[in-house]
């Protein structure tokens, strides 16, 4: 029988024990940009009323895929119960409303709030302050030309400056303020941050209220490991 030296099965020794507890790799996390994802865009406006003609449903997006998991131009309601209760999606777009899946709006653990820090400077997800849709009652009431409303049922508030959007009526354009981030929990319960970019097709530079709107473009960072970290993630 071959004898090892001892100083040579020391050596298999403790490489077998390295490769058995390799460290994990980490990876530094990059920002990914959306460009033009439909939220309902509309087809004109009633003549009676005014009021902008649309589908009135939601876009659906999945940040882990960066892809469209529903669009709003389809109105097949089989085909929307069946992608919109699960957890394939994230956030949801329609107009100027953003949803997340948890909540009432779908069966996911989304949740969300609206930071005023820059989209760079936010390095970690907070801890806490995350509501879902349907638990915001911060939400200031919104003056429109048709009377006085409740501030919005979802996370996000809605209406001008009220949450991530300006809204100028003398050229009747919505622009994203400045140094507002989102940081929401994916329908998975992962963090993830997210910063609008455009209202309109194209993301026109200086905004353009003559190009089609209703479409936005927005960059965002998912943190896949489970932890608050925007910097860098653990890959097994």
């Amino acid at each position: 029988m071959t004898r090892l030296p001892l100083l040579a099965l020391a050596g298999v020794l403790t490489l077998s024990a390295c490769d058995t507890t390799e460290a994990d790799e980490v990876v530094d996390l990059e920002a990914e940009v959306a460009a033009d994802v439909e939220a309902d865009p509309t087809t004109g406006r009633d003549p009676v009323t005014g009021a902008p003609i649309a589908n009135n449903l939601f876009t659906l997006y999945d940040l882990d895929a960066g892809e469209i998991v529903l669009s709003s131009s389809e109105t097949d309601a089989s085909v929307r119960t069946a992608d919109s209760t699960g957890t394939a999606w994230d956030i949801g777009f329609r107009g100027t409303t953003i949803i997340f899946n948890g909540g009432t709006s779908g069966p996911g653990q989304g949740s969300a709030q609206l930071l005023t820090e820059a989209f760079p400077d936010v390095t970690e997800a907070p801890a806490s302050g995350y509501v879902g849709d349907g638990a915001n009652t911060a939400c200031p009431s919104v003056e429109t030309p048709g009377g006085t409303f409740p501030g919005s049922p979802y996370a996000l508030c809605t209406g001008d400056e009220n949450g991530w959007y300006d809204y100028d009526p003398s050229q009747n354009l919505i622009t994203p303020i400045p140094g507002r981030t989102i940081v929401l929990t994916t329908g998975d319960g992962d963090y993830a941050k997210v910063r609008i970019l455009s209202y309109y097709h194209g993301n026109p530079t200086p905004p353009n209220p003559t190009a089609p709107s209703r479409y936005y473009t927005f960059e965002y960072v998912v943190q896949p490991d489970g932890s608050r970290d925007f910097l860098s993630t653990t890959a097994e």
